[in-house]
């Protein structure tokens, strides 16, 4: 039984929602309807503020908007907090719980900023970025040919958000690479088909999971099904690809988790206010009837892909294949404001079922294997060729024999 402080609100985690076509970095998101009592801003700052919007006024060499110029003031304001809290306009705000369906207009990346710069975490399975060769890990330094080093996150993404068929094109810094690389990317309606999967071999399955949306928890449960009925019920070995994955809806991934635990904790939450504050646990019912799991993962892997992940490794349900993952322990929500706009606010941080929070840190595999370049989109056809899923597939090979040998071997007299 999953367990959480009751409030209405959808829970989200991983994508920071596909806003303007890019998704920030591995953020989880409540989306709250709420009130709140507002603080008095204090007297001396309100006069400075105003003095400051009086002077502009007058005296700056053109014609300014207030309202413009109030906008811009509280995205600094909001954006001086972290990464992943931040201010939206209507359209964003739209966009963001378009993205959380699972469709969403623009090239399909994950991003994040670190230490000014903006960085891919990964390219959405299928997307036009995917396609491109943009890859986890390069740094976009140029957008149509504009330097986007100093700018701030939410501007440099609207200058790659876009209307489905016109180009933009990105300058890409990648560590293999001695000189920046250009990239003509046509915007699109990304369409995230989440789960996909398929038999590698008589009682061995594959099931890769790109990100978290709405649907992805029962996507999952009815691949699961499939994978049961292909292997006329004698499932093995199942191969979860979490690789790239850069999150999305917190409730899927705890989902996702649950479909394959019988019980115990997939993931805790801790925060200032009573109700950032929760607990989930698994409820009865291994949809893989205890089927042995491998995770892969990655840089790539972020946000809720590191809840599910932690939640298997944690309760002893799988065993972690691949590098280490991004690292993405905190959980924002976001709060309508007037006129439709919001606000993403950092409200949380959250643990693995052992208490950790691995933030900034990341997960260490288990089994470390050799970085590969996952090939563009996953598709479940190429899964038996990738070194991972061959590597992944070898151990499960090796413990259910060595299972089924200790079952079967007769009793020491």
């Amino acid at each position: 039984m999953r367990h959480m402080n009751s409030r209405e609100r959808t829970l989200l985690a991983g994508l920071a929602g596909g806003i303007l076509g890019i998704t920030l970095a591995g953020t989880g998101f409540w989306l709250a309807s709420r009130e709140r009592a507002t603080n008095d801003l204090p007297r001396k700052d309100a006069e400075l503020l105003a003095e400051v919007l009086d002077r502009i006024q007058a005296d700056y060499v053109d014609h300014t908007d207030n309202h413009d110029l109030m906008s811009g003031a509280i995205r600094g304001l909001v954006g001086k907090l972290d990464p992943h809290s931040a201010f939206m306009n209507a359209g964003e705000f739209e966009e963001l719980k378009i993205a959380t369906e699972g469709n969403y207009s623009g090239i399909g990346i994950e991003v994040t900023l670190e230490s000014g710069a903006i960085i891919v975490i990964s390219p959405i399975d299928g997307s036009p970025a995917a396609h491109a060769g943009i890859r986890a890990g390069d740094k976009i330094v140029a957008v149509d040919g504009k330097a986007v080093e100093g700018a701030a996150l939410v501007d440099s993404v609207a200058r790659i958000r876009g209307k489905p068929g016109t180009i933009v094109n990105l300058g890409i810094g990648r560590q293999s690479a001695a000189a920046p690389l250009e990239f003509s990317i046509e915007r699109a309606m990304v369409s995230v088909h989440s789960v996909r999967y398929e038999m590698l071999e008589p009682g061995y399955g594959y099931l890769r999971i790109s990100q978290f949306s709405e649907t992805t928890g029962a996507d999952t449960d009815q691949a699961l099904g499939a994978l049961q009925q292909l292997s006329a019920g004698h499932l093995r070995g199942i191969v979860l690809d979490l690789r790239n994955n850069p999150g999305g809806v917190l409730d899927a991934a705890v989902e996702v988790s649950d479909a394959f635990l019988e019980r115990g904790i997939i993931v805790t939450a801790e925060g200032r206010a009573p109700e950032a504050s929760f607990r989930m646990e698994a409820a009865a019912g291994d949809l893989a009837h205890g089927a042995r799991i491998a995770v892969l993962v990655n840089e790539g892997s972020a946000s809720a892909a590191e809840i599910v992940a932690s939640a298997l490794h944690d309760n002893g349900r799988a065993t972690l294949f691949g590098r280490k993952t991004f690292g993405k322990g905190s959980v924002q929500t976001v709060l309508p404001l007037n006129d439709g706009q919001a606000l993403k606010l950092t409200t949380s941080r959250y643990f693995t079922p052992s208490g950790v929070s691995i933030h900034e840190r990341g997960i260490m595999p288990d089994i470390p294997l050799p970085d590969v370049a996952v090939p563009d989109g996953q598709p479940a056809a190429r899964a038996g060729k990738d070194s991972d899923v061959r590597a992944a597939v070898a151990w499960l090979k090796d413990e259910s024999a060595a299972l089924a040998a200790a079952k079967t071997a007769p009793a020491r007299q």
